[in-house]
């Protein structure tokens, strides 16, 4: 049962209490049946188009703006492209949603009523500023390729700033950003971004400047197409790119600026990306300096093992070694026919003996055997061998031959010694 309590005023006049839902019912029901359907003319702003199919849009002029909605069934027979800017007459009905206690107007249908104010003053100005040049190619800067310093004209609080110095560190930029603070939206927007400008100039820190903010209607952004902003941006003295946060649409700002990109985001990923690319490079070359290296290490490694097994040959220990073994070998093979022509010349007498018993006397034989030893003891005494074991040594030269004058020798001249017990090679002094 729905009460209603009673107040006394002070002129004693009583009135009922109401619930708020109730008062804005009956607020709805004077308006809707107060003011009859009827055309409204003005231009279309913070247009947004729901995926249900509904297009919700604000239709303002120099003193007001209007809440509107144009439904799926009407919105699907419209012939009229809505945008942002476009000035239009629309036919509809007052409504009221209680839910928020906001009027607005039920949209049934659109009609084109030429390009918005906004739009016209834009497009004055900027084929004004285009006739003095101030958008001219050949103004253009290009951007420092790795930036130091960069200055990010935006609001410190605004999703623009965040995104920029988030894409940033996530590609892991190694410069510095410094954010200055200045209204991007609303009445003395263009002024701070001015004075901005001006700061940026006078610190003298800056390699890059950075102007922008996320996107919205066209007058959100219209602080970007003030003329004193715009010129502001044109003369710089620092390189500037312009980021204001819409894709399809331009500022002024864009055309006065030395690079236009798309986002804040785009920004800072076109600031970012030489020096990713250097990165980049720098693993690259680091892969290839490491695979390098590894592969000069181990063929230095094979040298260095080819060498050490070259200077084992070429060491004096392993000359002394093979000098040794090639002494013995001599020394064997010295032996062996001193040894074989012994055995030869014993042979030689036992034929002698054989022949002298046979055609001999005994005495004869005694006689010539005696003489034959002597001979032989003689022969023994003359032999080589006797010689060198009598203390004396043998000189040959290089080729093996006896060297039997002093005259035959030559400074410098390489000979081995024969002795007894073996050899010793010797250079002439």
């Amino acid at each position: 049962m729905k009460t209603r309590e009673k107040t006394l005023f002070d002129d004693g006049a009583t009135s009922a209490v109401e619930s708020v839902s109730e008062f804005t019912r009956r607020v709805k029901t004077l308006l809707e049946s107060g003011i009859r359907p009827g055309w409204v003319r003005g231009e279309i702003s913070n247009l947004r188009a729901q995926a249900s199919g509904h297009v919700y849009f604000s239709l303002k002029d120099a003193g007001a703006q209007l809440s509107a909605v144009l439904f799926r069934g009407d919105a699907a027979r419209q012939s009229v492209k809505l945008r942002d800017g476009a000035q239009v007459v629309v036919y509809g009905e007052v409504s009221v949603y209680e839910a928020r206690g906001q009027y607005q107007l039920i949209v049934r249908a659109v009609i084109e009523d030429g390009v918005g104010k906004l739009q016209r003053e834009f497009e004055a100005l900027k084929a004004r500023l285009a006739a003095e040049g101030l958008f001219a190619a050949e103004k253009k800067r290009a951007l420092p390729a790795l930036p130091q310093t960069v200055g990010f004209i935006t609001s410190p609080t605004g999703a623009a700033a965040q995104d920029f110095v988030r894409i940033l560190k996530r590609r892991d930029w190694r410069g510095r950003v410094i954010i200055l603070p200045a209204k991007v939206q609303g009445e003395g927007a263009a002024a701070e971004m001015i004075a901005m400008l001006k700061l940026a100039e006078e610190l003298a820190i800056f390699d890059l400047l950075v102007i922008g903010r996320g996107g919205g209607s066209i007058e959100d952004l219209w602080a970007f197409n003030e003329e004193l902003l715009v010129r502001a941006v044109a003369a710089s003295a620092v390189p500037i790119i312009s980021a204001v946060g819409h894709e399809i649409d331009f500022t002024l700002c864009d055309f006065a600026a030395d690079v236009r990109a798309e986002t804040p985001s785009a920004a800072a990923e076109l600031i970012s990306s030489e020096f990713v690319a250097g990165v980049e490079r720098v693993e690259r070359a680091s892969e290839t300096m490491h695979s390098a290296l590894q592969d000069a290490v181990v063929r230095a490694a094979e040298r260095l093992d080819h060498a050490r097994s070259r200077l084992r040959l070429l060491s004096p220990d392993a000359q002394i070694e093979q000098g040794f073994l090639r002494l013995d070998d001599l020394s064997n093979r010295l032996w062996a026919a001193l040894r074989s022509d012994v055995q030869t010349r014993q042979g030689q007498l036992a034929d002698a003996r054989a022949a002298l018993a046979r055609v001999s006397p005994e005495t004869r034989v005694q006689l010539e055997s005696h003489r034959l030893l002597s001979l032989w003891k003689r022969l023994q005494a003359a032999s080589p061998a006797s010689v060198l074991n009598r203390g004396f040594a043998i000189v040959r030269d290089e080729q093996g031959m006896p060297v039997q004058k002093k005259a035959a020798v030559r400074k410098g001249q390489r000979l081995v010694n024969q002795f007894a017990d073996g050899e010793v090679r010797v250079t002439a002094d």
